[in-house]
C-alpha cells in the first residue's frame, strides 16, 4: 500500500480530525486548553499513522502503525467523553464525534485483521 489517500479508513479518520478540530476550537474553560491539546494530538495521530504506515515495505510494518492509530482512536474517544462530562461538549457534538471515532476504530481493526491474514499466508 502506498497511496494512503485511497484508503477509506484514512478518509474517515481525516474527516474525524477536521471535525474534532472544529469542536475543540469552541471549547472554553479552565481545563479546555489542556484537554484540547491532548485530544487534538490523539485524533490527528490517527490519520498520520495510517499515512506513515502505508509507506512501509511490509504488511507487518503497516499493521504496527495501524495498531498505533487504533490506540490513538481509543484515546481520542476518551477525550471526547471527558470533554462531554466536563460540559465542554454538548451531547449532540459528543454523539456525532463518538460514532465516527468508533467507526474509525472498527475499520482499523478490520484492516488489521485482513492484513494480518495476508501477512501470515
Amino acid at each position: 500500500m502506498s497511496d494512503f489517500k485511497k484508503l477509506k479508513v484514512w478518509a474517515m479518520a481525516h474527516e474525524l480530525a477536521l471535525e474534532t478540530v472544529r469542536a475543540a476550537q469552541k471549547m472554553r474553560g479552565p481545563c479546555a486548553a489542556l484537554l484540547r491539546n491532548q485530544w487534538l494530538r490523539a485524533t490527528i495521530s490517527v490519520p498520520m499513522n495510517i499515512a506513515e504506515g502505508s509507506a512501509k515495505q511490509s504488511d507487518r510494518e503497516f499493521i504496527r502503525f495501524l495498531r498505533i492509530a487504533r490506540g490513538s482512536a481509543n484515546e481520542s474517544e476518551y477525550h471526547a467523553i471527558l470533554a462531554r462530562d466536563l460540559g465542554l461538549l454538548n451531547e449532540e457534538q459528543f454523539e456525532e464525534l463518538n460514532i465516527k471515532t468508533q467507526a474509525v476504530s472498527k475499520m482499523l481493526a478490520g484492516l488489521i485483521r485482513r492484513l494480518h491474514g495476508s501477512a501470515s499466508a
